[in-house]
Parts: structure tokens; sequence; C-alpha cells
């Protein structure tokens, strides 16, 4: 059994109500593992540090535990996945100027979303770490990370494919799985 760190972020069923009424439905559905963050009316926040096999089972056995505690929430983001130069940055333990410079390289992962701040997923940008020896990294937190970063990603596009698509049937979980 390894930890996995990962960030759940919902909207609450009612965007106006005050999400410190599900605190203990969340702890008594399992959620006993996450720092709840409850900053805006109709949001949550679950910082996760779950014990787990492998990073999909820790990741949608806490969706399932938010989803019996509160079961209209809808999965808004899970974290670990879109980061920006500053993230990568901080995570790979590098300036945000050398972060820069290594995006710019030829074969760097295209972004998914190139603009004024452009985003990538995470997972095929720790992948391109791995294989480019030139680059010190902490193996053991780029695995844990890579395997995070990569259900989180899954996890986001499937969700919005949901949203997008109303024809696509089956649950979150059932889609992952």
């Amino acid at each position: 059994m390894k930890d996995y760190e990962f960030i759940l972020k919902y909207a609450l069923p009612d965007h106006a109500s005050d999400p410190e009424q599900y605190l203990d439905a969340l702890y008594e559905a399992g959620c006993d593992d996450a720092l709840i963050g409850i900053g805006l009316h109709g949001r949550l926040a679950l910082d996760f540090t779950r014990k787990s096999t492998s990073a999909l089972d820790a990741i949608t056995s806490a969706m399932h535990d938010v989803k019996k505690a509160i079961p209209m929430s809808r999965l808004i983001e899970a974290t670990p996945d879109l980061v920006g130069i500053s993230d990568l940055a901080a995570l790979l333990g590098h300036s945000r100027q050398n972060m820069r410079k290594i995006v710019h390289k030829s074969n760097f992962p295209n972004p998914m979303h190139a603009g004024s701040t452009a985003l990538w997923h995470l997972y095929p940008v720790l992948d391109w770490f791995k294989t480019n020896d030139k680059y010190e990294i902490d193996e053991t937190l780029i695995e844990t990370l890579k395997e995070v970063s990569g259900v989180n990603m899954r996890v986001n596009v499937a969700s919005q494919m949901i949203i997008c698509d109303s024809k696509i049937s089956g649950s979150l979980e059932e889609i992952l799985h």
C-alpha cells in the first residue's frame, strides 16, 4: 500500500449552500483522510492522502465516498493534472526561467492549451522528463506523481465528456475502469 496525494474539487447541488453542512457526512462516508476546503459557497475541495494499492483505486474510491456523502455533487476537477510553467518549475525543483527554456525545446510535449498562459497535462510532461536523461529528477516522486496525474487526466477528460455529451452512458467510475 502506498500513500497517494490528490485534490478533488466539487460543485455542490445548491450553489448558494454553505459547504460546512456536509462535513459530518463526508467524514462518515470515508473522507476522514482528506483536508476539506470550504472557502466558497457552493464548492468543496478535498485534499486527500489515501492509502491504496494504486492511484486509480485511491482516486475512484475517494470519488465514490464523496458521492455517497453528497449524491448530487458534481466533480469540477481532479488535481494534479493541468499545470503551467510555474507549477512545473515548483513540482520539479527548477527555476521558472529554466523551466521556460526546457518547455521551448522542440521535442517537449505540446500544451493542451496555448494562449497567454500555456497549460499542459502533467502526465505526458513527467513522461518526457523521465525519458530525457539530461534532467535530474527524483525518480520516486516522479513515479507516484505520474501515476496520480495519469489517473486525474483520465478523470478530467471523462468528466468533461460526460458534461458535453449526454449520450454517454455510465458513471465516471465505470468509464475509468
